[in-house]
């Protein structure tokens, strides 16, 4: 099996030789390795230094944001024949000593989507920012809400992936990937495990490109994992609040229908007619809305089917280095 190691890196200079001279250079089951860095659009000396350690590195022309690179790295190393496909920050945050623990359960055939998780061991906590640690945690359970399933770290960026599972990916986010991620795959059916480990919980050197404060990344988040819910639950979206608004809609017209019966008008609850009557046409229109929208989603799932079966074989012969 061939691993690539993907490293998405902006003006890392100061840790990326280190981090790639920290990658394994065998693992059992494992037959070749390669270092790939993905320059989102980097000022300082990141390429020429990734160079000289020996990772190939494909670049942006400008910064383009988290997201972006990773889907370029995803491309990258499927067109490089990788069986297992793991991602590692260039800031040193992670211990490239656990690949192995993250790529088992890909080797033994029991996930797809192996991502390392910071929270699930109270003795691995890492030490960050409480705002910080209260947003993980918060991005977490909308995440769990959305998937109904209970993970406990969904915003960690050292994760290694199956071919199958890059394979089904389909993202949207340019800003960040990491809560996308997890509910493309879960409603695709992609086994996906935790392992915990310990990770440090800020970075030695530079400020991260991601978290710049807990508005701009609550806000950005919150949008890519809304759209991302949207498009694999549009009833659970919009034709539950349809029922719910046409719901209260039909109990002020019943209410009023019985106050009419009872003294033959509708004073002094007459301005309840307009907002029985705009209530309910605001209700209708949502549950029209959601079955539209699951139609488009059944259809999505068709053309997703469809470009999942071009990339296996758009990917099929690995390009040269």
């Amino acid at each position: 099996m061939k691993l690539v190691i993907l490293i998405p890196a902006l003006n890392e200079a100061r840790t990326i030789g280190q981090v790639i001279d920290s990658l394994p250079k065998s693992l059992s089951g494992i037959s070749d390795i390669e270092a790939v860095v993905i320059n989102d659009g980097s000022t300082d000396e990141t390429v020429q230094i990734a160079q000289y350690h020996g990772a190939v590195v494909v670049s942006h022309p400008r910064r383009m944001g988290v997201g972006s690179a990773f889907h370029t790295g995803i491309r990258e190393a499927l067109e490089r024949g990788a069986d297992i496909i793991v991602n590692i920050d260039a800031d040193g945050q992670f211990d490239a000593n656990d690949i192995p623990k993250l790529i088992e359960p890909i080797q033994h055939g029991t996930a797809g989507f192996v991502t390392a998780s910071r929270f699930a061991k109270k003795e691995f906590w890492p030490k960050m920012p409480e705002i910080k640690a209260w947003g993980n945690k918060w991005v977490t359970r909308m995440v769990n809400f959305i998937t109904q399933k209970k993970f406990t770290d969904v915003s960690c960026g050292f994760r290694a992936y199956s071919r199958e599972a890059a394979l089904r990916l389909t993202l949207f986010g340019k800003f960040t990937y990491t809560q996308e991620v997890f509910i493309d795959l879960v409603f695709k059916g992609i086994e996906i495990v935790e392992v915990p480990l310990k990770i440090r919980g800020q970075r030695e050197h530079g400020k991260s490109r991601v978290f710049i404060g807990p508005w701009h990344y609550a806000t950005k988040s919150a949008t890519i994992m809304f759209r991302a819910a949207r498009d694999y639950k549009p009833f659970y979206f919009i034709g539950l609040p349809g029922l719910v608004v046409s719901a209260i809609g039909l109990a002020v017209a019943i209410f009023l229908l019985i106050h009419y019966l009872r003294f033959g008008q509708t004073a002094p609850y007459r301005s309840l007619v307009t907002v029985s009557g705009v209530l309910l046409i605001i209700g209708f229109l949502l549950l029209v809305i959601s079955l539209i929208a699951d139609m488009i989603h059944r259809n999505r799932m068709l053309i997703e089917e469809h470009l999942y079966l071009s990339r296996k074989s758009a990917y099929r012969q690995p390009k040269n280095n």
